[in-house]
């Protein structure tokens, strides 16, 4: 997510002055894992006695109710019809999961809606709706490593929360449409989701919209078919994703198709705004991704892309997997390489590489902050080290106080994960030096890909690889509350 704007592009300013002046160029047993590691289906599982509710939370720390216990999904299927006229969705998901608790209930997480019917295995289950948890009791008891389906349907005007920091997120409605789009929760305001990245699942979309308007969602397009009026738009995205970066964009938009090493480009611009800076932006999405490509080891995905999206209540960026959303704000001043950067460099770093717990947020947003900075020195627009000079010089003292690994829940989406999680790699590459430095990023993002990861694992690979013993570094930059040294 970029919610700024601000710190890099002052932190370019001056580092490009400087540059200039200088003559440089610069769990418990309820608790799902990854979709990749669901247990094998049980033929004939063994007959159990003691089934009980699924947690109706994950247990994290910063979210404790988000996600829930018992089951780990493997793929949603996910059918929706919206109506701009009326802002109603009509929704038919099906989930796909296999219990790792012996079950007599477990739950979803929905916001709003309403519930028409709920099947387990194809046969009618008892559902209760307990604030935004929907309870599911299916007829007989779910042992553990049971595969199982669960079909939900359900219609209603989706809404949207504030965060006293991020602002709005969920599901907005446009004059021509609709978008969703937010983190650390939109998921569960439109479809019934084990709503945490610690379950990342694959994603079937179809997304059906009155003929005319354009209907983008995550991954690889498929056909399209119109028939009385209304087409449906199909989406497939085959790698595990986390539920927070599935996305919809409804709406007149001017889309450009392309592929790009036989992969498809989908990049989609919102025709409230004139052509211009966030077209030429998104158009060098592919150009971008490939140097990253290079720095970071494969791109970890079957399609690229983007969409901007313009709602005056919008004032970020975010993640989607493969199909990053941009609020129309960013291309205000220009075209913005920065913020696409940024949103790219997620792929590896929050997208492929998921967070196990929010509290590690830094290892997104710390690691695409800096890839902000490894683009400036690519285009010789300043150096990394000038950019961190200017941070490190003029950042506020409370940045100091709020360790990026640990930043607290309201400082989330502080400037500490962002500025201090940049610098805290820049340190590490000059403990390390530049060749053991990018080797630890190639390694992080391929050791870790289409899973979840913490702050302890990437410490003991940052050990591994470099050879040294970092423990001083790390706990200057990333867990302590004084200003460090600068390195």
């Amino acid at each position: 997510m970029n919610t700024r704007g601000k710190t890099v592009w002052a932190a370019l300013a001056a580092a490009a002055l400087a540059a200039t002046a200088t003559g440089c160029t610069s769990h418990d047993t309820g608790s799902p894992t990854s979709a990749s590691s669901a247990p094998a289906a049980s033929p004939t599982p063994t007959p159990s006695l003691n089934f009980q509710a699924g947690a109706a939370g994950i247990g994290d720390p910063y979210y404790p109710t988000y996600g829930n216990g018992g089951y780990d999904v493997a793929s949603y299927a996910i059918k929706v019809k919206y109506d701009p006229k009326t802002n109603r969705l009509n929704g038919d998901v099906t989930v796909t999961a296999a219990a790792t608790a012996d079950l007599s209930t477990f739950n979803l997480d929905l916001r709003g809606m309403t519930v028409r019917s709920v099947a387990v295995d194809e046969k009618p289950a008892t559902q209760t709706r307990t604030g935004n948890e929907l309870v599911i009791t299916p007829d007989h008891g779910l042992a553990t490593g049971v595969k199982f389906t669960v079909r939900v349907v359900y219609d209603g005007v989706p809404g949207s929360v504030t965060d006293p920091e991020v602002g709005k997120m969920g599901f907005f409605h446009t004059a021509d449409g609709a978008f969703v789009v937010g983190e650390p929760e939109s998921a569960s305001l439109w479809f019934p989701v084990n709503d945490h990245p610690q379950d990342k699942a694959t994603y079937d979309v179809q997304v059906t919209v009155p003929a005319g308007l354009t209907a983008i969602s995550n991954g690889v397009p498929g056909p399209q078919q119109t028939e009385a009026g209304w087409t449906t738009w199909k989406w497939s995205e085959s790698k595990p994703m986390a539920s927070y970066l599935t996305t919809l964009a409804i709406g007149d938009y001017r889309v450009v198709n392309s592929t790009h090493k036989g992969k498809p480009v989908v990049l989609g611009v919102t025709k409230q705004l004139a052509k211009g800076a966030a077209d030429t932006s998104m158009s060098h999405t592919v150009a971008i991704a490939d140097y990253l490509e290079s720095v970071f080891g494969a791109y970890p995905f079957d399609s690229y892309g983007g969409v901007v999206v313009k709602d005056d209540d919008l004032h970020f960026a975010l993640e989607c997997q493969s199909r990053p959303v941009y609020s129309a704000g960013f291309f205000r001043r220009g075209v913005n390489d920065s913020v696409v950067v940024h949103e790219l460099a997620h792929q590896w770093f929050g997208d492929s590489v998921s967070v196990k717990t929010w509290q590690d947020i830094w290892l997104n947003e710390g690691f695409a902050s800096y890839a902000e900075w490894l683009w400036a020195e690519h285009k010789h627009e300043s150096t990394a080290q000038a950019i961190f000079d200017n941070v490190y010089k003029n950042s506020d003292a409370s940045i100091w106080r709020t360790p990026p690994a640990k930043p607290g829940k309201k400082e989330l989406f502080g400037d500490s994960p962002y500025d201090r999680g940049a610098m805290a790699l820049h340190a590490l590459r000059k403990a390390v030096g530049d060749k053991a430095f990018f080797e630890i990023l190639k390694k992080w993002a391929e050791q870790k890909a289409d899973g979840v990861a913490t702050t302890d694992e990437f410490v003991t690979l940052a050990e591994q690889v470099s050879g040294k013993q970092l423990d001083a570094v790390f706990q200057a930059w990333l867990f302590g509350t004084k200003k460090p040294a600068k390195p």
